[in-house]
């Protein structure tokens, strides 16, 4: 299941799984799913493996029922992606530069989309995630991948500012860390990981592509088949650990 699939990395995630494997089914959840062009070209494609539903990461209620969806078409899952996230909207929220532009509404606008949407997601999934919750996995566990952001670590913050997401992202990152510690005491083979997927030429980093370093601003396509293989490759001992694209472990 990819949550967060209308658009960009999500979509794009949403393409591999279905392309790499002529088996096994992917759930492809979103605010709009009847608006959602690019993800219904794709249905076409794959009427039999891919399923739409609706989903909001700010409405519990569209989360408990897709859940229920999921439990009544599938039974399981083998692995849920967390790809929604927001920063910025047009005379919204944009990232702060200074502490003087920082207003309450951003930062609880960031924390519900960023941090709330995507634990709420696991919550209700929880029972789901099963060990081969599906065809044509080797995973002797199911995993939960989170897409977070480098400037989420707090050890990694030497530039400041953009305080609303970065903080919208460390949080991800602990509550998706205490979820791991909980699964892990209660032996759940699952395994919780947060990826940063590096800056991907994406809706969400188009107005902030200027500043980007030659060469590291990556496609969609290299983005997801790096952070693909982190997924399948996941061990036990990956639990709680936050990842690069590369692989490269982030420090918190």
């Amino acid at each position: 299941m990819v949550q967060g699939a209308s658009r960009g990395i999500g979509l794009e995630f949403v393409r591999q799984l279905l392309e790499k494997s002529d088996k096994g089914h992917v759930i492809a959840t979103c605010r709009n799913p009847d608006g959602a062009t690019s993800l219904l070209d794709l249905k076409k494609k794959f009427m039999e493996r891919l399923n739409l539903l609706q989903l909001d990461v700010t409405k519990e209620s569209t989360i408990e029922a897709a859940a229920t969806s999921v439990r009544e078409s599938y039974g399981s899952l083998n692995l849920l992606i967390n790809a929604s996230g927001i920063l910025s909207i047009p005379d919204v929220l944009q990232p702060e530069t200074t502490l003087t532009k920082v207003e309450k509404s951003s930062l609880l606008l960031a924390y519900e989309v960023n941090a709330i949407g995507p634990v709420l997601v696991i919550k209700h999934m929880w029972p789901l995630l099963k060990v081969g919750g599906g065809s044509g996995t080797e995973r002797k566990h199911a995993v939960v991948a989170s897409l977070s952001a480098r400037v989420g670590s707090i050890g990694d913050n030497g530039l400041g500012g953009w305080h609303s997401y970065r903080a919208s992202k460390t949080a991800l990152n602990q509550l998706t860390k205490t979820i791991s510690v909980e699964f892990a005491r209660k032996k759940d083979p699952i395994v919780c990981i947060l990826l940063h997927p590096g800056t991907v030429d994406t809706d969400l980093s188009q107005p902030f592509q200027r500043n980007v370093p030659k060469g590291k601003l990556f496609t969609k396509e290299f983005c997801v088949q790096s952070l693909l293989s982190i997924i399948d490759n996941a061990k036990s001992s990956d639990n709680g650990k936050f990842f690069a694209w590369d692989g490269q472990e982030i420090p918190w």
